[in-house]
């Protein structure tokens, strides 16, 4: 047991030393960076709150528009592919009709095709749509997850078809029973994709790359990654940038935390 304390000890040590040398390095110039490289001591007199105070002098505050770009593409994206994704899981997981193991399959054979392979085809698709440079363009997509499928089938493949039978002798509906009966037992299940989905949408670059044009529509990983030029880098206003990007998506976790350890731990046991 104490082997076992000690080496996750150890793990979160080197997980987390990255997080606390890029909260310092926030604090410090980049003058002061190049100068001293890598110091993780705290030294009052070279740390300020310059840093920050540049993101938001900027006269078109063009920080706060990713911050808003990211915020609102990451909630609509997450709402709707947890929703749909849950759906089509549900359907090839409690439900016995043909052609139901061919879908399944289908559904593992995009989890495997990469996204370079899709994004010509998607680009014309949306190009066609007219909904380049726009948070649809972003979205719509990728919306429904093959991973989230996936997950939320294996989950309700584990919960019994008792609570199914109960609801219809009630005369619940189809959908009353996927809204009132299944949907609470599915919880953990939600908050694990919840989490999934919007870490994943967070950090996406390639694709919003592509679709967004001006700058104002931006993500904060495309905005972040657009102060690093050939013509000259501000890692003052980046790295400080970086670390307020973070603050999101650790409340989200914090907020579904127990849903997701125990959507993670029971979302493939059936029985």
């Amino acid at each position: 047991m104490v082997l076992v304390v000690a080496l996750l000890c150890v793990i979160g040590f080197f997980t987390l030393f990255p997080l606390y040398y890029i909260v310092m390095a926030s604090f410090k110039s980049s003058a002061d960076l190049f100068r001293n490289g890598l110091d993780l001591g705290i030294n009052p007199a070279v740390m300020s709150l310059d840093n920050y105070k540049l993101l938001f002098e900027d006269q078109n505050n063009i920080y706060l528009y990713w911050y808003r770009n990211s915020i609102l593409i990451c909630v609509l994206f997450t709402i709707f592919s947890v929703f749909l994704s849950a759906l089509v899981g549900y359907g090839l997981g409690a439900y016995e009709f043909r052609g139901r193991n061919l879908l399944f399959v289908l559904v593992l054979i995009v989890m495997m095709v990469p996204l370079e392979i899709l994004m010509l085809p998607l680009y014309k698709l949306i190009v066609d749509l007219k909904i380049i440079n726009t948070y649809a363009g972003v979205i719509l997509p990728f919306v429904v997850s093959p991973m989230a499928i996936f997950f939320f089938r294996q989950y309700v493949s584990g919960i019994s078809k008792d609570f199914m039978d109960a609801g219809r002798i009630d005369g619940c509906t189809e959908f009353g029973i996927f809204f009132r009966i299944m949907m609470p037992l599915m919880k953990p299940a939600f908050g694990a994709m919840v989490i999934l989905l919007a870490m994943q949408n967070w950090n996406s670059l390639i694709w919003p790359l592509i679709v967004l044009r001006t700058s104002d529509m931006f993500t904060l990983p495309i905005g972040l990654a657009s102060m690093l030029t050939p013509y000259g880098n501000n890692y003052d206003k980046l790295i400080s940038g970086s670390v307020l990007a973070i603050f999101p998506i650790v409340l989200v976790f914090l907020f579904n935390q127990r849903a997701f350890i125990s959507g993670l731990t029971s979302g493939g046991v059936k029985g």
